[in-house]
Formats: structure tokens, sequence, C-alpha cells
């Protein structure tokens, strides 16, 4: 590495570099290093003439990249962010207290908040990070030790994966529009009744027309009501007397029992896939990681 070592004899100023890119000012990056703005142009001229190109093109109250500054700083962006993601987990590992679970923002709601209490009771030494995104991320890209995934084993050939929960899907109505429209006896009378239809944009998910042929009844159901590409805005709209909704089991029975969605027909559509807790194959857990997916297995 001597050659890199005369190259680049102080890594310090790529660093400065990369908050000054971003930022495109020398000011609001020594705002954020807790640098000031000379000491951050000083750095700048310094790593200009270890390289021998002009970086930035310097105009009054502003920098501008120039095309050789534009291609470094995307590698320098992606060489710093391994090397953070890599300090992270081995900060991690050393301490073992700090845990991130990726999730749909469904599961953190419905599933994960209302046990959080009993998570911190059991776990009382771990701090959980929940991580929630509209599509399921790459686990071992992101540095993230745990992630919810649904499906198929096969789906996920690159994780090991321990099941949560089954994938039981039933059709739930809030009391306020039951009072209003009444209550469907058959899954046959659903279908004269206003749907509100989930729109997945990622994450694969069974529709109306699904749970109606899964319940004997085929052809074309009408799209009645709403359609809402996030599940958390389809149990909402439920809940406010919008219409009927497709209730997935492992999020939705604690809201039936507990009163605020109620259970329209016997009909429960069995898909034969589950939820898993996932996690890297090539990748070992922490002690804190291990004992976060335990935990959320056993509260099957």
């Amino acid at each position: 590495m001597q050659s890199l070592r005369h190259l680049l004899p102080s890594a310090g100023n790529l660093i400065v570099f990369e908050a000054a890119g971003r930022l495109s000012s020398f000011t609001a990056a020594g705002r954020e290093l807790g640098m000031t703005q000379a000491a951050v142009s000083y750095a700048i001229r310094g790593l200009e003439e270890q390289l021998g190109v002009k970086l930035f093109q310097r105009r009054h109250r502003q920098v501008l990249l120039t095309d050789v500054g534009g291609r470094f700083l995307a590698d320098v962006t992606l060489g710093l962010s391994h090397i953070r993601k890599s300090a992270e987990d081995i900060r991690g590992r050393a301490g073992g207290m700090h845990v991130t679970l990726s999730a749909s923002t469904a599961f953190a709601s419905f599933w994960m908040m209302p046990r959080l209490q009993k998570f911190r009771d059991d776990l009382p030494g771990i701090d959980l990070r929940i991580q929630t995104a509209d599509r399921d991320v790459d686990l071992l890209a992101e540095g993230i030790p745990l992630g919810i995934r649904g499906g198929a084993a096969i789906d996920w050939p690159d994780y090991e994966l321990l099941p949560i929960a089954g994938e039981e899907i039933y059709a739930v109505a809030g009391p306020a529009y039951l009072a209003r429209a009444g209550l469907p006896k058959t899954p046959a009378e659903i279908t004269f009744h206003r749907l509100i239809h989930l729109e997945e944009p990622f994450r694969p998910a069974a529709s109306w027309n699904e749970w109606f042929q899964s319940a004997g009844i085929n052809g074309t159901v009408a799209n009645r009501g709403l359609l809402i590409n996030d599940y958390v805005l389809v149990v909402q709209a439920v809940m406010e007397g919008q219409g009927i909704g497709l209730g997935w089991r492992h999020l939705t029975d604690r809201l039936v029992a507990s009163g605020l969605l109620v259970q329209i027909s016997d009909h429960v559509m069995k898909t034969g896939f589950a939820f898993h807790v996932a996690w890297p194959k090539n990748r070992e857990l922490t002690d804190g990681a291990k004992k976060v997916r335990d935990w959320l297995v056993a509260q099957t």
C-alpha cells in the first residue's frame, strides 16, 4: 500500500472532499465537520495538489465539482460508505447491544409496535432500531443483520430463514361501515360491497380476486371503493369505515380482538407462503442479533 500512501498522504482529506462535494460548499462542509472554511479550503487544495487535477470550480459563494471531481466523488462516497458500515459492524460486534431490523411499515406498525414493551422487558440490554422501507432492501449490502421477508424459501436463496407466521388472509371491516352497510354473511355477498384494494408496488400481495377465487367465486370483481399502495393506509381506511379490506392475520388479529376491526365471514385464504425473520447466509450474527432473532421466532 506504499503507492497509495504516496498518492494520498492524508486520508482525512477524502472525508473533507466528500462533505464539500455533497454539500457544494466549503462553508457548509466546515460546519458539518467542525472545521473552519479556511481549513476545508486548505484540505481540498492539498488533495488537488496530490492528484494533480482541479476537483472544484471556485465561484462566488459557491463551489462546483469538475467532471473529474464528480467521478472522484462517486468513488470516494462508495468507499467511505463501505468503511463506515464495516466500522459500525465491528463496533456493533464488540458491544452487541445495537440491533437493526429491516421491515415493512405494516409489520413495524401492526406486529412489532404492540410487542415492543414485551421486547424491552425480555431483552432490556438491547437497543432495537427498526428500519422501514417501501421495498425489501439488500441486508448484506446495507449492513443490516436482520429483516422480515415474506414468501417461500426459494425466493430468498441468499438468506437463512426462520418462520414467524403463515400467510393467512381474511376479510375485515370497521364497525362503522357494518352499522351503515350491514354485515355480509358470505364471501359472495362481499362482492356487492365497497372494497378497499391494496396496490402493493414492490412486494407481492394477494388481491381481492385471488381471495374470492380461493372462496370458490370466479370472475373479475369490480373495483368498488379505494385503491391504495400502502397497507397501513388500507387498514386505516377500513377502521374509518370506508369499506371492506383484506386482513393479513399476523397483522390484524390484535385489531380484531380489540374490536377496531371485524372479521367478515369464516373464509380464510391460506397461500402456503409465510413471513420469516431473515439474515444473510455468509454473515455471522452478533450475540445481540441472535437474541433478537430468537425472540421474534418465539412470539409465534
